[in-house]
């Protein structure tokens, strides 16, 4: 397959905006410098059945060949055809950013849902879709669109609401480390405690205060027992406590939290994991699962989280985070290997993360 290597003339089949089909279809808007073999990985990411139905032709220098667009199959209903060149005024009729240079037209199924509830919109999706939800495929597609754009700094041309959302590439900052390697509470501190001088284990826990009472009705009838069978079910009960506090404790998931003072706190949340990102699924040391070492950074205000456009201060105070972090992620890796997961599933290559 020869890559997209963007829209200069002549390198790729310019997009047919005067098909009425095409502001009818999601577009994937791409910045200069992005290959389809990076959209291919991506689609892989969270579509593992992903394959090039027809490879893309670029007509590059030297060449006599006509470009051709390709057709990258996500799923039975889904394609992605491209990518595509623009003609000069192209990104301006259809509203995509004038970076864009290469774009991807793509198909899915319009199958709607519920009005979008009250509440944050991080995305911009309850924007677009005021008068229904995308559900089922369609919802999967358009997800995994935001994801790709907020990855490559993207835009989306949303179908037949015309909106285009360019998701900020910084709006999640948590990673995931996955690895088969469990680190004891005490070691994973001492790792965490480089990067972030300030951070404590979070394992004091609640004292339990025995089961809820029961309202009468529930209550079963009362059995009375006699001295043998009393004394049999106190001595099973004797036995059992014994070995339960003869065995070594097993801690089976902590947490550490570390606060940054004015820009909120990072904590690491540690535990196995069954549910892996698709392209973790089918390896050899996946095959049981795994365990999921957590960076998650809470802000001052969690709200702004959720918010498609959040204050100066609390870009300001990520962006800080976003280095400790990212710090954070490399160490443990460091320790542990596996392989590190952004918020959206895709991996992310340590050499990749600023610190």
């Amino acid at each position: 397959m020869e890559a997209a290597r963007g829209s200069a003339p002549g390198e790729l089949p310019v997009l047919p905006i005067d098909d009425p089909g095409i502001r009818r279809h999601y577009l994937l808007a791409l910045p200069d410098g992005v290959t389809a073999d990076e959209v291919d990985v991506l689609a892989v990411s969270r579509f593992p059945g992903t394959t090039w139905q027809v490879p893309p032709r670029s007509a590059g220098p030297g060449t006599t060949a006509r470009p051709s667009p390709g057709v990258l199959r996500l799923s039975r209903h889904t394609t992605l055809t491209g990518p595509y060149g623009l003609r000069p005024g192209d990104a301006l009729s259809l509203g995509l950013p004038a970076t864009t240079a290469a774009v991807f037209d793509v198909t899915t199924p319009r199958e709607r849902g519920e009005r979008p509830y009250p509440g944050g919109d991080r995305d911009g999706l309850k924007r677009v879709f005021p008068d229904g939800m995308p559900v089922r495929e369609e919802e999967r597609v358009v997800l995994w669109l935001v994801s790709t754009a907020r990855r490559l700094r993207a835009s989306i041309r949303t179908g037949d609401a015309g909106v285009v959302l360019t998701p900020d590439p910084d709006a999640i900052i948590d990673l995931t480390v996955f690895s088969d390697v469990w680190l004891e509470p005490d070691e994973a501190l001492r790792i965490v405690q480089r990067a972030v001088p300030r951070a404590r284990l979070a394992l004091d826990g609640v004292d339990w205060q025995g089961p809820a009472p029961l309202p009468d009705e529930l209550r079963p009838p009362v059995d009375v027992l006699g001295d043998e069978e009393r004394a049999r079910l106190h001595a099973e009960a004797d036995a059992y406590d014994m070995a339960a506090l003869s065995a070594p404790d097993q801690v089976d998931g902590y947490a550490i939290v570390a606060d940054l003072v004015m820009d909120g706190f990072v904590a690491l949340e540690v535990g196995d994991e069954d549910t892996l990102p698709p392209i973790l699924r089918g390896l050899p040391w996946t095959e049981h699962g795994a365990v999921a070492y957590r960076v998650r950074w809470t802000p001052p205000d969690p709200d702004e989280l959720e918010l498609e456009k959040p204050s100066h201060a609390h870009r300001i105070a990520r962006g800080r985070a976003a280095r400790r972090v990212n710090a954070l992620a490399k160490a443990l890796q460091s320790a542990v290997g596996g392989e590190i997961a952004d918020a959206d599933d895709f991996l992310v290559d340590a050499g990749d993360l600023e610190v």
